[in-house]
């Protein structure tokens, strides 16, 4: 049976004298690995604000988060304009990537889901007011799946480039929009004024795009559309399942307090855990 190989070449034992199997040790100034990951930056990032323990696990763990936002992002991103460029193999790869990045993503709540009032309670203060939902690349994630409002823009007004990008996002086609747009060039019935809507608009569900998912899956199970279709029924689950695990997660550390920052905590994140991504890819499957 074959063995996938490590992300990086492994170090042989050290059992004697160098070989030349041996990997180079001799290097000027950093190591490529170094000039490559820059760790050294990412491990000194970490600026614990109290004595507790615990928040140096917080602290790593959220910065993990905001890096597989990052990568996600740029999956989205990637397969939203591959749909605009009729380029659905690219997409589809981009959005498979997406999964495993989600699940990845998700597994980084093991970390703070067992926390007991206590625990959190040890270094809370030192979030002061800072809280996840300030996370402007989070904010761009939940755009891209159509989950748009103007008023999000506003935290971010003392952060002009940051303000200046979240704009543009905003008023850039979601995720879900190329989709719809891809599915009407391919000839299905996609309503003129879902077509034309104002993309910084919060997506609603209409019952014309429920019927074409409807007679989507109702025909071919393999074509285009369905393969489609199930990737992205993939991605809602997952980001469906990071919303109820926020929730638990939250609910088991702090109850039904506010949450850090003035947020509304709890009660916030039920609301957004009870939303459906992608809505009609849903509803269509009670009638098919």
């Amino acid at each position: 049976m074959s063995h996938p190989q490590p992300p990086f070449p492994m170090a042989p034992e050290a059992t004697g004298p160098e070989t030349a199997e041996s990997p180079n040790l001799e290097f000027r100034g950093t190591t490529p690995y170094e000039d490559y990951v820059r760790a050294e930056v990412l491990t000194r990032l970490q600026k614990p604000l109290s004595d507790d323990p615990g928040e140096m696990v917080f602290l790593v763990t959220t910065q993990v988060m905001e890096l597989w936002f990052t990568v996600i992002v740029h999956e989205w991103t990637t397969a939203a304009r591959a749909l605009r460029e009729d380029d659905l193999p690219t997409a589809m790869a981009a959005l498979r990537r997406s999964t495993y990045e989600l699940a990845s993503l998700n597994a980084s709540w093991e970390p703070l889901a067992h926390l007991t009032p206590t625990q959190f309670n040890a270094f809370r203060g030192a979030l002061g007011e800072a809280s996840g939902f300030q996370s402007a690349t989070y904010r761009r994630l939940e755009f891209l799946l159509g989950e748009k409002a103007p008023a999000m823009l506003v935290p971010y007004r003392g952060a002009p480039r940051t303000h200046a990008e979240l704009t543009e996002a905003l008023h850039a086609p979601s995720l879900y929009d190329e989709v719809l747009r891809w599915l009407a060039r391919r000839g299905h019935a996609i309503p003129a004024d879902v077509l034309d809507r104002d993309p910084a608009e919060r997506y609603v569900p209409v019952p014309a795009v429920e019927d074409v998912w409807q007679r989507v899956y109702a025909g071919d199970e393999g074509s285009e559309e369905c393969r489609l279709g199930e990737a992205l029924t993939e991605v809602a689950e997952l980001v469906w399942r990071w919303r109820n695990d926020h929730l638990v997660a939250t609910r088991r550390a702090m109850g039904a307090k506010v949450g850090t920052g003035g947020s509304p905590g709890v009660a916030w994140l039920e609301k957004r855990a009870a939303k459906s991504v992608f809505p009609e890819l849903w509803t269509a499957r009670s009638r098919v």
